[in-house]
């Protein structure tokens, strides 16, 4: 009995030294799950009835189909499109070149950092689940039929960590941290990015990015606040 209260001193000292040294330790434990790129498809699941976000019930909003538009999109063309997300003042702007085409408020990692570096869109799928955080510090989350979820990756950020940009039904609080690590957009500007943004969907609602269709470049630098 005396070795397990020894441990279990042991283990309560390690975890207060490591909150004490670095505050945002066992918010650590809120990061998103990893996902299994192979079992992704972009469908709508209308079998969801729930969503929730730390830890407490948010409204499931209704299925809403859309398409590629008729129109060009603002700025589509096939010169080179790289995407700029300024963490320090939570903006997302999009260009051609040296060329601004939209500029977002966005939401970026509050209960799990949003890394930085060079990254790019590995998938764009129509709708995505995500899921992850930690019920016992109430970040928990569960949230179908996210909208316009556009996957990025880089040789240390592998595709199962699952960092993304999406459309954002759950909170309203653009341009403040307020994501798992993941960048929230407007439902609305999400899917002009969407369209936007490479690899081209060429007629579909979900695409993987290929040597012949390769995605969008996301430089991603600044600091959440």
């Amino acid at each position: 009995m005396g070795r397990w209260l020894n441990l279990i001193s042991l283990v309560l000292s390690v975890i207060i030294l490591l909150v004490a040294v670095k505050p945002d330790f066992l918010l650590s434990f809120s990061r998103q799950k990893t996902i299994n790129s192979q079992a992704l498809t972009g469908e709508y699941s209308f079998f969801a009835t729930t969503a929730s976000f730390n830890s407490r019930r948010v409204p499931l909003p209704a299925f809403k189909e859309t398409s590629e538009p008729l129109y060009p999109v603002l700025g589509q063309t096939d010169i080179f499109k790289r995407i700029e997300i300024d963490l320090t003042n939570q903006k997302l702007s999009a260009y051609e070149n040296n060329n601004l085409i939209y500029a977002f408020p966005i939401s970026s990692g509050k209960w799990h950092k949003t890394p930085t570096g060079t990254f790019n869109i590995w998938t764009k799928l129509r709708y995505a689940n995500l899921e992850g955080g930690s019920k016992l510090l109430k970040t928990y989350y569960n949230l179908p039929n996210v909208p316009h979820v556009m996957y990025f990756y880089n040789d240390k950020i592998p595709k199962s960590r699952g960092f993304s940009i999406h459309g954002t039904y759950w909170h309203s609080s653009f341009g403040a941290p307020m994501s798992q690590g993941d960048i929230d957009l407007k439902p609305e500007d999400a899917s002009q990015l969407y369209f936007w943004a490479q690899p081209d969907l060429k007629g579909q609602k979900t695409v993987f990015a290929s040597t012949d269709n390769p995605g969008t470049q996301i430089n991603i630098s600044g600091e959440t606040l």
